[in-house]
């Protein structure tokens, strides 16, 4: 099994020659601690104007170096590495000095003994010399992603991983800048055919100046794990917002029910606690349905099986059990109720005196159950689609006609 390691560098003459010494160095390490059985080193200058590239061709009889003649960013240096090795592991660590190459020997055994797909290195740990700053920027970041996603990594920019080759069209396309990182880190994470682990390592600080921009690459990091989000889970990123929402709706509802409790009666000037209500309640149900819809669309479109994955969780049970007509049934009859003296007696004397109250609490429950029937109806559709596709990835043998006897 062969260990590809690349080396991104950007104007890193400072740190270059170091540490492509100690990654030749840890070779003989490598394959006699781990499953590797070849260790290959490149190093890709992503448009160095420093010295980097002539220091580099230094070792050109020992490593392969790729020149790229202007930046094209961070994540483009890797893959053009990665593109230009035949490796089954493929790896990579900082030009800057801050990891050590014989961490690989960790990385790829735990690659090995856990059955994973990614083994990154965490930097968050107490011997770790990160400065405070993306210490911060690295818990919050950790965060956010495991508000979208069961299972959760400390260190979502780490520089030093290793990747199976097998699962790299799992994760493509990733960006080509610093933003690689925890756009891998998210779209494994958020993946369900996915497995990354971390194993704590050693970090120091790095040699020459740092090449990252806290807010700059802070909000393309969390741009590209709210976007991995919507690709993999939209139903997380949706149905937070959505209990949000139907959680201040049920707030402002608090002293209009308390005080219809107890008197009997709607104040006037709670109209506008009904309508904000109404508008907050109403787009917390449409965003948890086009959550659930979105969730079953990307799984079907990325699932191997899509007919095992047309139904998913409690919604889609919901949506395939008797209980959904149950419940759509009972939203049209509250709304029915509600205002069904009113419509009778607008019928026969052309006027309505029913509070205002009652039709806003209707036009609720009747928006209830027209989402739920048009998402089920968008529902059957998927599922129909994943049938087919279902078809068209795996063709049934068509059954030969039996023979005939012809007169």
């Amino acid at each position: 099994m062969k260990l590809e390691i690349v080396i991104p560098a950007l104007n890193e003459q400072q740190s270059i020659r170091s540490i492509i010494e100690r990654c030749l160095d840890a070779r003989e390490r490598i394959i006699a601690e781990s499953p590797v059985t070849e260790v290959s080193v490149t190093v890709t200058s992503d448009g160095s104007t420093d010295d980097t590239v002539p220091i580099a061709r230094e070792y050109q009889d020992r490593i392969n170096l790729i020149v790229f003649e202007k930046n094209r960013g961070y994540g483009a240096a890797i893959m053009a590495g990665w593109n230009a090795s035949d490796a089954q592991l493929l790896a990579f660590l900082d030009a800057d000095g801050t990891c050590d190459p014989l961490f690989f020997i960790k990385l790829c055994n735990a690659l090995d003994q856990q059955q994973a797909d990614i083994a990154l290195g965490c930097r968050i740990n107490p011997q770790s010399r990160m400065p405070l700053t993306r210490r911060i920027g690295n818990f919050g970041f950790a965060m956010i992603m495991s508000l979208f996603s069961l299972s959760r990594i400390k260190d979502t920019a780490s520089g030093m991983r290793v990747v199976r080759r097998q699962c790299l069209p799992k994760l493509m396309p990733l960006p080509d800048g610093l933003h690689f990182t925890p756009a891998m880190s998210s779209r494994a994470i958020l993946a369900r055919d996915l497995r990354i682990i971390e194993c704590d390592m050693p970090y120091s600080e790095r040699e020459g100046e740092s090449k990252l921009k806290v807010v700059r690459d802070g909000i393309r990091f969390l741009h590209v794990i709210v976007t991995n989000a919507l690709l993999h889970r939209p139903s997380r990123p949706l149905g937070l917002i959505a209990t949000a929402c139907f959680l201040l709706a049920w707030i402002m509802m608090i002293y209009p029910i308390y005080n219809y409790t107890q008197t009997g009666t709607v104040l006037e000037w709670m109209i506008y606690r009904f309508i904000a209500a109404d508008l907050l309640a109403s787009t917390a149900i449409l965003l948890w349905c086009g959550g659930y819809l979105g969730r079953k669309a990307v799984d079907i479109a990325l699932s191997d099986n899509p007919a095992r994955d047309k139904h998913l969780g409690v919604f889609g049970w919901l949506m395939t059990s008797n209980w959904f007509w149950v419940i759509t049934a009972a939203c049209l009859a509250i709304g029915t109720l509600l205002v069904g003296e009113a419509l009778l007696n607008y019928l026969a004397t052309g006027e309505v005196h029913e509070h205002w109250s009652r039709f806003i609490v209707m036009a609720f429950f009747v928006w209830i159950a027209v989402v739920l029937l048009i998402t089920r109806s968008l529902d059957y559709s998927l599922s129909l689609l994943a049938d087919r596709l279902q078809y068209l990835r795996n063709p049934r043998t068509t059954a030969a006609e039996p023979d005939v006897q012809r007169a």
